[in-house]
């Protein structure tokens, strides 16, 4: 089983790499691949040293799979190369999540729609994950029509930079800008590029990729995407209506019940799911469920998952796991 990470060197990559040794993924050859001014140098994996490749000396290795995690244009220009060779890519950035010809892909959800023709295969965005983790159960009972979302989003999801921006505010030192503006004692309502309905590429994301992960284009979905000064994982306020009435023991049994979802819960000893208690875990933690006692059928959620994990490298490793499963690679 020989396995190439494109990007091996970011935030996301060295999670992949991570990852992949936690979870025992049977490798028998690894190609790390980062940019050129990083070809040649060294990664350490499972206690053995590995030569960063070059994307060619990749596609001729002929890897089974590819899980790229070097950013949208790498992966428009060369997902497409490792795919003609026979080489199945899981991409982790946005570039091909709204293709039609392209599965956008939460295991746990809708795994099952792959094929071996599918050597594109999209991982979704990590907001995305960790809220339709929790919702798709739920829309299933119940059938979910609108959702207004409002995220709270690590530092590390935007990459090293704004980690060391952060850290360099908090020590005093003046030093490169991963943002317009400081991040530490802030809150930045904006993530990724702004569009002309006013709303940014982030939020837009989560409207189209929750309709085609839970396959129901119905849903009326409408976010907006905040960064803050945490690291550990991504928070989430959903608030949710559905067609049918529920109620809320029931509505927890099913979270409980959910591969991937632990149910943090109890107001009464103010436990609820923060980052700091998601960091370096692939579970979704859910909590703070109530009803919106404004209207019928509407229910207040709070998520929070790792981003670098559950929301981009865990997810891809175990759409790695399906393929294998199934016989897919």
């Amino acid at each position: 089983m020989k396995v190439a990470v494109v990007g091996a060197t970011g935030l996301v990559g060295t999670k992949m790499l991570q990852v992949l040794a936690e979870r025992n993924f049977p490798i028998t050859e690894l190609f790390p691949v980062a940019s050129k001014k990083s070809i040649g140098k060294e990664i350490d994996f499972r206690d053995k040293k590995y030569s960063i490749a070059s994307m060619a000396d990749a596609i001729a290795a002929k890897p089974a799979v590819a899980l790229f995690s070097a950013g949208g244009s790498v992966s428009l220009e060369w997902a497409p190369k490792f795919a003609e060779a026979g080489i199945t890519v899981i991409d982790n950035s946005s570039a091909w999540r709204m293709d039609p010809q392209k599965p956008l892909i939460v295991p746990e959800i809708n795994a099952e729609i792959l094929t071996v023709n599918d050597k594109i295969i999209a991982n979704p965005n990590c907001s995305t994950i960790q809220m339709v983790m929790a919702l798709n159960p739920l829309h299933l009972k119940y059938g979910a029509k609108r959702i207004v979302i409002s995220t709270y989003q690590s530092v590390t999801g935007t990459g090293v930079k704004a980690v060391d921006q952060m850290q360099n505010e908090r020590k005093g030192i003046v030093g490169e800008m991963a943002y317009k503006y400081p991040i530490d004692l802030n809150v930045i309502p904006q993530i990724d590029l702004f569009l002309e309905n006013g709303y940014t590429k982030e939020e837009m994301k989560m409207v189209f990729e929750t309709k085609k992960i839970m396959r129901d284009d119905s849903i009326r979905v409408t976010a907006t995407a905040v960064r803050i000064p945490v690291m550990g994982g991504h928070s989430e306020s959903v608030n949710v209506e559905f067609e049918n009435e529920f109620d809320l023991a029931t509505i927890k049994m099913i979270l409980e019940k959910t591969p991937g979802i632990v149910v943090v819960d109890d107001p009464a000893t103010q436990r609820y799911p923060m980052p700091m208690d998601a960091h370096e875990k692939d579970e979704v933690f859910v909590g703070r469920l109530r009803r919106d006692e404004t209207q019928p059928n509407t229910l207040n959620m709070w998520i929070v998952s790792d981003n670098l994990r559950k929301g981009a490298a865990t997810n891809a490793i175990q759409i790695a796991e399906y393929l294998l499963s199934k016989q897919l690679l």
